[in-house]
């Protein structure tokens, strides 16, 4: 059993019927787990919708893209966020602190703090991982075709730091008809002050 395995990771996106196959394809597979600390795009600046802890929108700010190498992500970053943001793995179903978190409140990047969903956009999607219908600005994610488990999928990723979130699938409720399936790891809960 290899190191991501033991940490209980598995390919991202799969529904937990898929997960045994998807052990099968580990060897494959484990190519896709390659570091992604270094920029896969220009450097910026991007733009972003900034957002207050309470959600109000406070507006779009062109940003340098927050660039960190690999020792200084692993001094910021448990273990798992780091396999999960920054080489591209997935926690099991159910095993992520935020699947079942129904509290009104911001979900931002845990790696640079970046306002990614809004509690109002969540849904039980069944999956075992947090699902959301809409990000809560299109210019704070950024979405890249992904091959890594042996099919197509959309991987989700932070604008602002290029860290993994997950995958988005065109099987959500509506209005959108979609559904961000995220991971715990790479999402920090600010809970709204009622």
């Amino acid at each position: 059993m290899n190191e991501i395995t033991r940490r209980g990771l598995i390919y991202g996106g799969a529904t937990t019927a898929a997960y045994g196959l998807l052990v099968g394809v580990e060897r494959v597979c484990l190519a896709a787990f390659a570091d992604k600390t270094q920029p896969e795009d220009d450097p910026g600046p991007v733009k972003i919708v900034k957002f207050a802890d309470d959600g109000a929108r406070l507006g779009i700010y062109a940003l340098a893209k927050v660039r960190k190498n690999k020792s200084e992500w692993k001094k910021q970053l448990t273990p798992l966020q780091y396999d999960v943001t920054r080489r591209g793995a997935t926690e099991f179903p159910f095993s992520g602190a935020l699947y079942d978190q129904h509290a009104p409140g911001l979900y931002r990047c845990v790696d640079c703090s970046n306002a990614l969903f809004d509690s109002k956009a969540k849904f039980d999607s069944g999956t075992g991982w947090p699902s959301f219908w809409e990000a809560i600005a299109a210019e704070n994610v950024r979405e890249k075709k992904d091959f890594s488990a042996g099919v197509l999928r959309t991987e989700v990723k932070c604008t602002l730091c290029d860290a993994h979130l997950g995958h988005v699938f065109p099987d959500g409720p509506e209005p959108t008809g979609l559904r961000y399936c995220m991971n715990s790891a790479a999402l920090h809960f600010v809970p709204r002050k009622s």
